[in-house]
């Protein structure tokens, strides 16, 4: 395995990395467009992307330690795939539409300023999450430990109580009405 440590990766990732398995440590990609790049087995720990384009890329068994990702276009991934051991990420005004965190422990991880559309969280460990102005249309939450996470900022979610966990969970009230979608409620 390759090991890189302390670069950063400006607009450009050497096309011959997409052949070897390399771990990189406290690295920066800024400007990448890393789109359906296969990231199948690579380790990444204490890094950040910024401004990237990582749609379709490819997760297998890949580890993401303590990662950052801010204003990146993040389509179609399967964080579900990921090599779950000492799994942690956040982000941070990023477009994460289509993606699927499934069964996956997403424990106090932070969504600041995103968009989560259709992405599935079924199954995953929210607990204590933070999602802060973030769109969550047509997400589906199905046997999702949401306890203690904080929705109070979200919008256009739709979560079933009865169907997830959501003790101590903060939601605004103005976030009932999602909260009450399936009973066809009239509530002004």
């Amino acid at each position: 395995m390759l090991y890189i440590q302390d670069q950063t990766f400006d607009k450009i990732i050497p096309s011959d990395y997409s052949s070897k398995k390399i771990e990189f440590e406290n690295c920066s990609f800024l400007n990448c467009d890393l789109s359906e790049f296969n990231f199948a087995e690579f380790r990444f720990i204490d890094c950040e992307f910024n401004n990237c384009n990582l749609s379709l890329v490819k997760l297998h068994n890949t580890s993401l330690q303590n990662i950052r990702f801010c204003n990146c276009k993040m389509l179609g991934l399967h964080f579900d795939d990921c090599n779950q051991f000492g799994f942690s990420i956040s982000f941070n005004h990023c477009i994460l539409n289509h993606t699927s965190f499934y069964k996956t422990k997403l424990k106090n991880i932070s969504f600041i300023d995103s968009q989560l559309r259709e992405v599935d969280f079924s199954a995953c460990d929210l607990s204590h999450a933070l999602f802060s102005n973030c769109d969550l249309a047509s997400a589906t939450f199905d046997h999702t430990n949401m306890e203690g996470a904080d929705f109070r900022t979200a919008f256009h979610y739709s979560i079933d109580p009865e169907n997830n966990r959501v003790k101590k969970a903060k939601f605004f009230i103005m976030g009932l009405p999602e909260l009450l979608e399936k009973y066809d409620l009239k509530i002004e």
